[in-house]
């Protein structure tokens, strides 16, 4: 665990420095955000209306920022060289799974920390049971990371990986948003966490599973 901590401080210290993912990611979800509160107009001022329509508006801006995140979580190492020295390590390959994913995770909560109060300013919308949403978040967005990272591995050697990353993820992600998406409205409607008992549990189990499984397989992941 300890060496998976040093690859994702390693990836993080990389990133602060530039900050060129982070920026890419927040404009992306500020753009998803904008263009929904335009396109929605008038009906910002019904509460109701937004209340059923903010869990998908945003998990949009969560999934489609954190695509383009994960899209370069080993493309830099490519354009670097640095996956095979990361190869050459005496340190177990799921170490490095495991780095890459704490990395991808934390840039994603950032990016999310950013975008919540954003969407609360342009959709004039309060947002309750915030300690119920955090965790909803947390559990979502770590099931999207853990197989994204583990795509993003997989496609780093072809030639169209942004394209083939989306295409891949996308359909693995559907068990692990359907419940996020509904959680997040059942807490944005005034509920509370033991109203999301259910979707809690498949949000754990889906994260403990593709966690193990992903762990498991990388090592055949990135070989040439």
């Amino acid at each position: 665990m300890i060496k998976s901590i040093h690859i994702a401080a390693k990836d993080l210290r990389s990133e602060f420095r530039t900050k060129q993912m982070l920026n890419s990611m927040f404009i992306f979800s500020l753009l998803v955000i904008v263009i929904f509160s335009i396109a929605l107009g008038e009906l910002l001022s019904q509460p109701d209306i937004i209340e059923k329509l903010a869990p998908g508006i945003l998990w949009i801006a969560f999934i489609f920022a954190g695509t383009l995140g994960l899209s370069r979580a080993f493309g830099s190492e490519m354009d670097n060289g640095c996956l095979e020295g990361l190869k050459l390590c005496p340190v177990d390959r799921g170490a490095i799974y495991t780095g890459k994913t704490i990395s991808s995770a934390v840039i994603m909560f950032l990016v999310e920390a950013l975008t919540i109060p954003v969407f609360v300013v342009l959709f004039n919308y309060e947002i309750s049971g915030l300690a119920g949403l955090a965790l909803v978040i947390f559990l979502g967005t770590l099931g999207f990371v853990v197989v994204g990272t583990l795509l993003s591995a997989l496609t780093v050697n072809t030639r169209a990986r942004e394209i083939m990353l989306p295409i891949l993820l996308l359909p693995l992600i559907i068990p692990i948003l359907i419940p996020a998406v509904m959680a997040t409205g059942k807490l944005l409607a005034g509920g509370d966490i033991s109203t999301i008992y259910t979707e809690l549990r498949i949000l754990l189990v889906y994260d403990l599973v593709f966690f193990a499984v992903g762990h498991l397989v990388f090592e055949f992941t990135i070989q040439e």
